[in-house]
Formats: structure tokens, sequence, C-alpha cells
């Protein structure tokens, strides 16, 4: 049974009345139970303009590889390619079994937590997707501080632009599908339409569903707790 289990059942037998002192105690320890330090950072896909970028607020205690899943749900990624992160001259990923080529000084991202790497504001990360296409997102911590209680993490802040479709080319790519997807007349506009397959909003960064799926990651670590 979990603690969150254990204080519900403790509430529901001081419900019976009034709040009494030790439901208001039982609150209290609770919500300070609840609270844990985070990070707000700034993910900004390199090469953009104007630039398309994420800001999230992430538990300190999120290791890199559920970072990775983190971005990729907030950017709109379809996470079918390999990624890295880099820090201070080391790599943090997964291993590819099947690679021909091993990195031996790759760090397996599940094991490091977001915490040793950015312990202030103003720390950098590079999170590289696709190495083929090569997407290379800058993260910057805006802040550190402790999280709100009635609050769950990881969620969304707020962002702009919508990120590129997988396997366009990489940023080079990108501009071309945008100037023809926009000009029914350019050359390229009936075959990249074709491939994309339905209408591309650059303005849109589907937040409806990227705060749906946050909060379904959120909910999940407090049920954990």
């Amino acid at each position: 049974m979990t603690r969150a289990s254990v204080v519900c059942i403790c509430l529901l037998e001081f419900s019976t009345g009034p709040e009494s002192p030790e439901t208001k105690s039982l609150l209290q320890e609770d919500q300070a139970f609840m609270i844990e330090p985070i990070a707000r950072i700034r993910v900004t896909l390199q090469g953009t303009t104007p630039e398309i970028w994420r800001r999230l607020d992430v538990p300190l205690s999120t290791s890199l590889l559920s970072l990775h899943h983190i971005i990729q749900i907030a950017m709109g990624w379809k996470d079918t390619h390999g990624f890295r992160f880099e820090h201070g001259g080391r790599r943090y990923g997964v291993p590819d079994p099947n690679s021909a080529t091993i990195e031996p000084q790759l760090i397996h991202a599940k094991t490091v937590q977001l915490s040793t790497l950015l312990k202030r504001s103003h720390e950098r990360l590079l999170y590289i997707y696709d190495f083929g296409d090569n997407w290379r997102h800058d993260i910057l911590v805006e802040d550190c501080r402790d999280g709100e209680a009635n609050v769950d993490y990881p969620a969304l802040v707020d962002g702009a632009g919508r990120c590129p479709p997988e396997d366009v080319g990489g940023i080079s790519g990108f501009e071309v599908f945008l100037e023809a997807i926009g000009e029914p007349d350019h050359p390229e506009h009936g075959r990249l339409k074709a491939w994309y397959g339905k209408p591309f909003n650059p303005n849109d960064i589907n937040e409806r569903k990227v705060r749906l799926v946050l909060e379904g990651i959120a909910a999940r670590r407090r049920g954990s707790a």
C-alpha cells in the first residue's frame, strides 16, 4: 500500500465531523511529503526560425531516459530514432545492442538523474535526436526550486512552433518542406503534401494532447510515491 493510500484511509476515518486537528495535521504532512524539487527547463530546437521551443517543469529526480520521453512528448516527436544527451564532455544514451559500432564511453541514460547534471540555474544540456536528421536541442535550466504541493510533475508550461515531421531531412529539409507546403505552386508541393499525408500547421503545438499525456505520466509518478 502506498503512503498516499494510507493517508486517504486515515482521512476517511477522521472525516465524520468538522476538520479535526488530526485531519489538518495529516493534510499538512502529506502536502509536505509530495513537494519535490523541480527544474524549469526551456528546450529549443537549434536552427529554427522562428524558434521551436517548449518550457517544462520537471522533477530533478527524473532520469535522463525519462527526460528523453518527456521531451519526445512535449516536442511532438515519434521516438522512432536514437538519442543522446551531452553535458560536461560526457555522453548519455541507450546503447544499441544491434549496432556494429559500440560507444564505450556512452553512459546509460536510465542510471543518471537530472539532479546529477543540473544543480543550479543557467546550466545547459544538449539533447540530440535522430542522428541522421540530427535534431539538436538546447536545454537551458531557467530555475530550480521546490514544486507546488497541488501540482503534479512533469508539466508543460508553454511553448511555440510545431516540431518538424520525422525523416524530413534535417533543418534544410524542414525549410524546403515548410516552403513547399505553404505554396501550392511550389514544384515540391504535391510530392511533399502526399508524403506527409495530412495538414501541417506550423503554429500548432498540440497543447491539449501534450498536457494530457504528461498529466498521465505525472499521475503514475504520484501513484507510486
